[in-house]
């Protein structure tokens, strides 16, 4: 069976820590990020969840979060933001902040 596709506040107030990378299509720096984000996912598996969120059709969540410019990234855990960057971060140094986020955390 498949499971029931979470509104964005469910998956972000989960357990598991949520990568955030606010971008655009337009975005050149936006781009760069996708390689980095694979990168990302693949060294950490399931330590954390990688979401990606277009700014220019999801605005709400955009001014909520104030993303004044994109990329944006924010990790989440349990509703509370972790950490949070803009532009574009090497993948070896994303994923070291994240490790060292989550386990402050654990």
């Amino acid at each position: 069976m498949k499971e029931k596709a979470k509104t964005f506040q469910e998956l972000i107030e989960g357990d598991q820590p949520v990568l955030v990378d606010f971008f655009a299509t337009w975005c050149g720096p936006c781009k760069m990020m996708q390689p980095i984000l694979e990168d990302t996912s693949r060294a950490l598996g399931d330590k954390v969840k990688i979401v990606k969120v277009d700014v220019d059709r999801n605005q709400m969540a955009a001014s909520k979060f104030q993303v004044r410019g994109v990329p944006t990234l924010i990790l989440f855990q349990q509703g509370k933001i972790l950490w949070r960057e803009s532009g574009v971060l090497p993948a070896h140094q994303l994923t070291g902040i994240i490790e060292n986020k989550i386990m402050e955390t654990a």
